[in-house]
């Protein structure tokens, strides 16, 4: 079963700042943690990051649903430059709730020079039938809000010119 949360801003940057700057700058700036969800420490095995098919060993710091240490896997697996990218988070070290992997995607459509409508949406796999009253709560309240506050770190980190760490 799956859970599916959208939302969506308009970033006043270029295409490729609000493109390039959720997955290839410093995920340790994007994903600095909130409630049960920790903050990003770290990448290992991130050599090709940014290119379809290849992934990274996520890790996170201590926080009361996470040990601290290598927390998951993401993957790229479609980018359409300065449009779209659909990565997968899975591998998950710590029990989630029941949910098996999520799956993001980052749209980005010029409407006008420095005018971007960002449509930013996360499908949350779950394995458990009997959870699913726990993880439609989780997602269309926690991991909404949790969903905002990525969106703002991303835009700060667009408008700042926050250089990329990745290709």
């Amino acid at each position: 079963m799956t859970f599916k949360v959208s939302i969506q801003t308009i970033y006043e940057c270029s295409l490729e700042r609000a493109f390039k700057t959720p997955m290839l700058c410093d995920v340790s700036k994007v994903h600095t943690g909130y409630g049960i969800m920790p903050k990003v420490t770290h990448c290992t095995e991130d050599e090709n990051w940014g290119k379809p098919g290849y992934s990274k060993k996520v890790f996170v710091a201590k926080s009361i649903s996470q040990q601290g240490g290598w927390a998951s896997v993401d993957k790229v697996i479609d980018r359409i430059e300065n449009q779209y990218w659909k990565i997968e988070v899975s591998e998950f070290q710590a029990w989630m709730l029941g949910f098996s992997k999520f799956v993001g995607e980052w749209k980005t459509t010029e409407l006008e020079p420095n005018k971007i409508l960002i449509e930013y949406t996360y499908t949350l796999h779950s394995t458990s039938p009997l959870l699913a009253p726990f993880n439609w709560i989780f997602a269309k309240t926690f991991w909404k809000t949790y969903m905002k506050r990525v969106l703002e770190n991303v835009r700060q980190l667009a408008y700042a010119n926050e250089p990329y760490i990745y290709q």
